[in-house]
């Protein structure tokens, strides 16, 4: 009977309908579970015959999600992940570079205060001459502290680099493997939505690390690229990643047999921002405060070679500059003695002469890179002053990025994620529909039996 067959279809229908409906409670909570829905589609008559129909049939499971919208979540992910890696970095300087107990700038204020309270007294007094070596040696110590601190930096960075692009490869390696697993469940006509929801979330972790292209294939599967072109999965297989170096470390990712360098500062998201920190900010800090003492120690060593010392001989360098050495940038003079500063001018004991230009040394200029011709005593000030404006910037930049964030997130929920409320509505009305075929199957099941008694 056509009517029993409608009324089965229906409750088998209503059954998988359900079905879905407790799956999509289920993962109400689950991060990145898409819901889904059963597509009821009208089976209608066989062609010849006088009847409104065979039933229904679940034609497929619904997927509700929006490729749009999932490369919205993406990118401002990555958005996230470039500015956020790099503010800490932009902290922990502003820190220390703006503490009176560690910052330059007091260190080169009490060197020059020390020359002046031996020009305010005696330049002769022994006490005070030690006052002035002990204050040079306190300002070659600061800025051997800063450069530490730059290194500590860099180091960090390219452990977090290492650590990021270890990451980075076990995310590639998962989605080329459900890649695979999605490209057999659709061969063989299985539900595809679970590995998919694996894949979506192994993508969004791998787009917090590089900047990233997806697009989608028709078999199922996604190709993932770099934002500058570079593949790193294509169907099941699975490029990897490389930090490589030591001080200049490089990217460069390998696919297939080949070898691609990458641009530290391009690839976008953590590793991409950590690149551009190194390269614009924390380089040219460094390359900067490095200038400051080279120019600061010869300034002073020239000056003190035009005066002349207790002994009456010219005076020699009070400073050593080493570049490039990481921890002893700048230092006082192996054996220098109070007797060889050369205050003198004129060679007579107790004239001031080259002490006083000495001292106005500090408001002399010297030449740093990005900031161009500074006063001395303005340098240190200067510095600090454009990384408070670049981690302003950052913060911004951050800011923005997150709510850009929150904004794809809640508009991917809008499509893809479960509504209580609504599941809560297709949980009665799917249940009323199976409880109302089961009433026809029971009707249809009164009439067999009432034709079967009057047949009788």
């Amino acid at each position: 009977m056509s009517i029993m067959n409608n009324a089965l279809s229906g409750a088998l229908a209503s059954q998988l309908a359900l079905q879905t409906t407790s799956q999509n409670i289920a993962n109400l909570q689950t991060k990145g579970y898409t819901r889904q829905s059963a597509l009821l589609t009208a089976v209608g008559p066989q062609a010849g015959t006088r009847s409104a129909g065979n039933g229904v049939a679940v034609n497929s499971l619904l997927r509700f999600s929006d490729g749009y919208k999932n490369q919205q979540l993406w990118r401002a992910a990555s958005g996230v992940g470039q500015y956020s890696q790099t503010q800490p970095y932009l902290t922990q300087l502003e820190r220390v570079m703006g503490d009176n107990d560690a910052g330059l700038s007091n260190g080169v204020d009490k060197f020059f205060q020390a020359l002046n309270a031996v020009a305010g007294v005696d330049p002769t007094s022994t006490p005070l001459r030690q006052q002035v070596l002990t204050a040079a040696g306190a300002m070659a110590q600061r800025f051997n502290s800063m450069n530490n601190v730059y290194n500590g930096q860099l180091q960090s960075l390219r452990d977090q680099r290492g650590a990021i692009v270890a990451s980075a490869n076990a995310s590639i390696q998962t989605i080329a493997g459900l890649n695979r697993q999605i490209g057999l469940a659709s061969a063989s006509g299985s539900s595809t939505s679970t590995l998919v929801d694996a894949r979506d979330l192994a993508i969004d972790a791998l787009s917090t690390q590089v900047g990233l292209e997806v697009t989608d294939q028709p078999d199922g599967t996604r190709s993932i690229s770099l934002k500058t072109g570079q593949a790193l999965v294509i169907g099941d297989v699975a490029a990897t990643l490389v930090a490589e170096g030591g001080a200049a470390q490089n990217l460069r990712v390998d696919f297939a047999g080949s070898s691609y360098q990458l641009d530290k500062t391009a690839v976008g998201a953590q590793l991409g921002g950590l690149g551009l920190y190194e390269r614009d900010i924390l380089l040219p800090m460094q390359q900067g405060v490095s200038d400051l003492a080279q120019q600061l120690a010869q300034k002073v060593n020239t000056q003190l070679a035009a005066g002349y010392t207790m002994n009456g001989t010219a005076g020699g360098p009070l400073f050593v500059f080493t570049p490039g050495s990481p921890s002893n940038m700048l230092q006082v003079s192996a054996g220098y003695q109070t007797a060889d500063l050369a205050f003198s001018g004129d060679n007579t004991p107790g004239d001031s002469g080259n002490l006083q230009k000495l001292i106005d040394i500090k408001k002399q200029p010297v030449v740093l890179g990005g900031l161009g011709s500074v006063m001395i005593s303005d340098a240190d000030s200067q510095l600090v002053g454009k990384l408070a404006v670049d981690s302003q910037q950052n913060r911004v930049a951050l800011a923005t990025a997150e709510t850009m964030r929150n904004h794809a997130m809640d508009d991917w929920t809008s499509t893809s994620g479960v509504n209580k409320d609504e599941e809560a509505v297709n949980l009665v009305e799917y249940q009323n529909m199976y409880q109302a075929n089961m009433k026809v199957m029971s009707v249809a099941n009164s009439l067999f039996d009432a034709t079967l008694a009057m047949m009788g």
